[in-house]
């Protein structure tokens, strides 16, 4: 039987912080899915759901001390600070308003202080303050990530360790995120999979976090592809002037030699061949221009191509209602499995 959670002073404080959105947050019915048909938070949790799952002692006794830690320890609650963005947005993005939080024991405190039932993050992170704090705070090691700092930007998650150095570090769960619909999920799934069950192996948790990166591209195969283009596409654009400054000190360093493009790269204006340089830099707009116009030329080919298959397969399943060009709709078939 589910123990549920007495309404105490916190949940009135919880009501007084969610302000006017209290009552519709708090109260809020789901007439989609009966709560009789999921397994609600409770402090049984662990023995209620996971005891009669192939999951070992090891790993239960893992799970429990996440549950029984923190200012929501016995509930069947969770609370986690999760910290990884440095790795994905850089640490300078991640934390310049809060530069405290460039020390990665300060963001562990943070937990601490704050109660929570466990800290989420990196390698480096955890790894750097495992021997003060392991013991003190459940850690989570966070053994994947993507990193924004390479354009065009890319939705791939890749390894930064191994299950083995979370384990050793004294991590009682590791987590991970894949990008269900990028180009690269199965690879992703394949390598998590393999991650998971090691952490099995070892006695620890594991926690998985799903993103659906093309589900605003409306869900379509087509569009799976193409997101990997957009992406190309806007940080392009946002990164235009930087690639020029690229292209252009390449091209001065061919023409002029090493000195004089890091003159240029120190200071534009101390540069006395401005009219060198302003043509170099108008070539570098126009390779910029033409690789552009070629994107553009492909991808319109590309969509009059999918919209010529829509089209004709629209039809096809049009005629098929009516019981007939079987034959037409199994080549169909056949092309629409080869174009995918």
């Amino acid at each position: 039987m589910v123990t549920k959670l007495q309404r105490t002073d916190t949940m009135d404080r919880i009501a007084e912080l969610l302000g006017p959105n209290a009552s519709e947050l708090l109260n809020h019915t789901s007439e989609t899915i009966s709560k009789e048909h999921i397994q609600l938070p409770g402090p049984d949790f662990v023995d209620r759901v996971w005891s009669i799952s192939d999951r070992s002692p090891a790993v239960l006794r893992s799970l429990q001390s996440l549950f029984n830690y923190g200012r929501l320890a016995g509930t069947g609650y969770v609370s986690i600070l999760p910290v990884d963005q440095g790795i994905e947005h850089s640490a300078g993005a991640s934390f310049a308003p809060n530069p405290q939080y460039f020390d990665p024991e300060n963001i562990v405190k943070l937990a601490v202080e704050g109660g929570c039932n466990a800290v989420a993050s990196t390698f480096g992170v955890l790894g750097t303050v495992a021997r003060k704090y392991a013991h003190k705070i459940p850690f989570i090691v966070k053994i994947n990530h993507n990193e924004l700092l390479t354009l065009p930007n890319k939705f791939d998650q890749v390894l930064f360790g191994t299950v083995k150095e979370a384990h050793n570090l004294g991590a009682v769960a590791v987590g991970a995120t894949i990008y269900f619909g990028s180009d690269e999920s199965t690879r992703q799934i394949t390598e998590i999979s393999e991650a998971f069950a090691h952490a099995h192996e070892l006695g620890r948790g594991v926690l998985g976090q799903t993103d659906d990166v093309v589900e605003q591209l409306a869900g379509a195969r087509h569009d799976q592809r193409d997101h990997g283009e957009l992406a190309k596409h806007d940080a392009d654009a946002t990164d235009r002037a930087a690639r020029v400054r690229r292209i252009v000190l390449v091209q001065l360093r061919r023409a002029f030699g090493h000195g004089h493009a890091a003159r240029v790269e120190a200071d534009p204006r101390a540069d006395s061949r401005s009219v060198a340089r302003d043509q170099v830099v108008q070539r570098a707009e126009q390779q910029i221009d033409a690789g552009q116009a070629h994107h553009r030329r492909r991808d319109e080919a590309q969509r009059q191509r999918i919209q010529r298959l829509g089209d004709r397969a629209r039809a096809l399943v049009h005629a098929a209602r009516r019981g007939v060009l079987h034959d037409q709709r199994v080549a169909l078939a056949a092309r629409l499995d080869a174009f995918g």
